[in-house]
């Protein structure tokens, strides 16, 4: 009885793993209009993450970067050609002129803090 439910719990756990790193997705914050957006760097993650803004609109994209981790120093939108340095304690603002819709990626320059800018 006792390896039955050591196995249930353990697959429970590979599912919860699977869940988690593969299946899950952060929430996505829809933006109204052209208000800036505020996006914090700390402990491995943007804040939010995933952000839908309107077709046509002028995106303000505000980063503090909080984490002192050097993985935080930059954030890349690769799709887009842009990079921004991201000193620590301090606000950096990048604006986007209007893009067509799609989705948009943006991490940290080794890949490991994601995020998307979603245009609809």
């Amino acid at each position: 009885m006792m390896s039955f439910i050591v196995n249930l719990l353990a697959l429970a756990l590979m599912g919860f793993i699977v869940w988690w790193f593969w299946v899950s997705r952060a929430k996505v914050q829809q933006v109204k209009g052209s208000e800036p957006i505020e996006i914090i760097v700390k402990d491995g993650v943007y804040a939010p993450s995933n952000i839908e803004v309107a077709q046509g609109a002028r995106v303000t994209l505000n980063f503090t970067r909080l984490d002192p981790g050097p993985c935080a120093e930059k954030v890349v939108f690769s799709e887009l050609g842009t990079t921004l340095d991201l000193p620590l304690g301090e606000r950096q603002t990048l604006v986007l002129e209007p893009l067509t819709p799609g989705e948009y990626h943006f991490s940290c320059q080794m890949q490991m803090y994601r995020g998307s800018l979603i245009v609809k």
